[in-house]
C-alpha cells in the first residue's frame, strides 16, 4: 500500500510541474481586418513571444476601440485585450508582458498610428515611436521610448 501512494505522489508532482508551461502563455485576443498584412506580422510576434493568440476578423476595430475604451487619439489598426487590458496597435511584446507582470492601475498600451520599425511595421526605416500606458478617463503617459 505505501508503494501506491508513493509512486501517486510521484505522478503528482511530475504532473504538477508541468502546469506552469501549460499556464505561462498568456492569452490574448486580438481583433483585426481580414485585409491587414501588417496585424498578421504583430501576431507572428507575439506568438513567437510567448502569447496564446486568438485572432477575430473583424470588419471594423472601432467598435472594440469604443468597447476596450481605447481613446480616439491612440487609434491603430489593431486592438487586442489581454487579462483585462486593452492593447492597441503595434505594442512589442516585451511590454505586454511587463504589463502583466507590474499589473499597473491601467486601462491598457498603445502604439498611436503604424510606426515604422514597430513588431509588424519591420522594414528599411525605423521611427522613433514611444508606448503609451492610459487610464480609463484617457489620460497617458509614456511607458516606454523606441529610438530611431
Amino acid at each position: 500500500m505505501k508503494h501506491y501512494s508513493a509512486v501517486q505522489t510521484i505522478v503528482a508532482f511530475s504532473l504538477l510541474a508541468l502546469l506552469p508551461l501549460n499556464a505561462a502563455d498568456p492569452k490574448i485576443d486580438v481583433f483585426k481586418t481580414a485585409t491587414c498584412g501588417c496585424c498578421a506580422k504583430w501576431v507572428e510576434h507575439l506568438k513567437a513571444n510567448g502569447f496564446e493568440v486568438k485572432v477575430h476578423e473583424v470588419p471594423s476595430t472601432a467598435e472594440y476601440r469604443q468597447k476596450y475604451g481605447v481613446p480616439d487619439k491612440l487609434q491603430s489598426c489593431h486592438t487586442a485585450v489581454v487579462n483585462g487590458y486593452a492593447i492597441e496597435g503595434h505594442v512589442p511584446a516585451r511590454e505586454i508582458h511587463r504589463l502583466l507582470k507590474t499589473a499597473p492601475h491601467a486601462k491598457g498600451l498603445a502604439v498611436p498610428g503604424m510606426p515604422a520599425g514597430s513588431p509588424g511595421m519591420e522594414g528599411a526605416r525605423s521611427d522613433a515611436y514611444a508606448v503609451v500606458l492610459f487610464d480609463e478617463r484617457g489620460g497617458t503617459s509614456v511607458y516606454q521610448k523606441y529610438p530611431q
